[in-house]
C-alpha cells in the first residue's frame, strides 16, 4: 500500500469497529501495563464537550500520548501521525486500526484536508492533533505549529485543550511514576487566530506546569513524532 493510501480515510472507516479497537488496545493492553509502573490521574473531564465536536490538542511527550488522550476522554478519536510511522508492516496494520491516518508534517495535502472533513461528518468521531508536532521532553511548551488552528476553522470545531506529564521519562520500577493527564476548556474556533494560539499555550504550561516559550511558529507540522 502506497504512502498516500494511508493519509486518506473515507466516514465509512471510522466505524464502531475502530472504536472497539481503542477501546480494547486501551483496557486490555494499554492500562493494565501502565497501571503496574504507574499511578494515573485524569483531572477535568468535566470539560470535554458532551454534545459537539471536539479537537484533542494535548503536549507531547511520548509514544504512550495517543492512549493517554483516549483513556482520558474515553470518546472515539481520529488521530493525525506523521507519515514516517507507517513505515512498516506492523504499524501500516495497527495505526489504521487505532483510527490514526499519515500526514506529511511538511505540507498539509488534499487527502488529508479530505480525511478531516470525513472525520467531521461523522456522528461521534473527533480529532486529535498535537500542536506541537513532535516528542518533546524538556517539559517546555514551544516550536508550536498553528496547524490545529487552520484545521479548526476549517472543521469549525472547538478545540480541547489537554497537557499530559510524568512520561517524560520511561519508569519501569513498579508503581513509582506518575501519569496525570489534564483536560482544560474548550477554546472557540471563531475567536482569532492568535488568540486561540494563546490560549492553548497557556492553559497547557499551566496545566502541565511547564515554561511556554514564545517564539516563531511554523504553520508546516500538524502531528506527532
Amino acid at each position: 500500500m502506497s504512502e498516500k493510501n494511508f493519509s486518506r480515510l473515507y466516514e465509512k472507516d471510522f466505524n464502531k469497529q475502530k472504536y472497539w479497537f481503542q477501546i480494547f488496545s486501551t483496557d486490555f493492553i494499554f492500562s493494565p501495563m501502565l497501571k503496574i509502573f504507574y499511578k494515573i490521574s485524569v483531572t477535568g473531564r468535566e470539560n470535554i464537550p458532551q454534545n459537539s465536536k471536539f479537537i484533542c490538542a494535548p503536549n507531547h511527550i511520548s509514544y504512550l500520548d495517543p492512549h493517554s488522550v483516549f483513556y482520558a476522554v474515553r470518546k472515539p478519536i481520529a488521530y493525525m501521525a506523521k507519515k514516517e510511522l507507517f513505515e512498516t508492516k506492523f504499524m501500516q496494520w495497527v495505526l489504521p486500526k487505532l483510527a490514526a491516518f499519515s500526514v506529511n508534517r511538511e505540507k498539509l495535502e488534499v487527502s488529508t484536508i479530505k480525511t478531516v472533513r470525513d472525520v467531521m461528518k461523522t456522528k461521534d468521531w473527533n480529532l486529535c492533533i498535537f500542536p506541537q508536532g513532535g516528542i518533546f521532553k524538556n517539559k517546555k511548551i514551544e516550536k508550536i505549529n498553528r496547524g490545529f488552528i487552520v484545521i479548526a476553522k476549517m472543521s469549525k470545531i472547538d478545540i480541547l485543550p489537554m497537557s499530559i506529564t510524568g512520561t517524560e521519562k520511561y519508569n519501569w520500577i513498579p508503581l513509582q511514576g506518575r501519569l496525570d493527564i489534564k483536560i482544560g476548556k474548550p477554546i472557540s474556533w471563531q475567536l482569532p487566530d492568535e488568540e486561540i494560539f494563546e490560549q492553548w499555550a497557556e492553559q497547557v504550561s499551566s496545566m502541565a506546569n511547564y515554561e511556554y516559550v514564545k517564539e516563531e511558529t511554523s504553520e508546516k507540522s500538524l502531528v506527532t513524532k
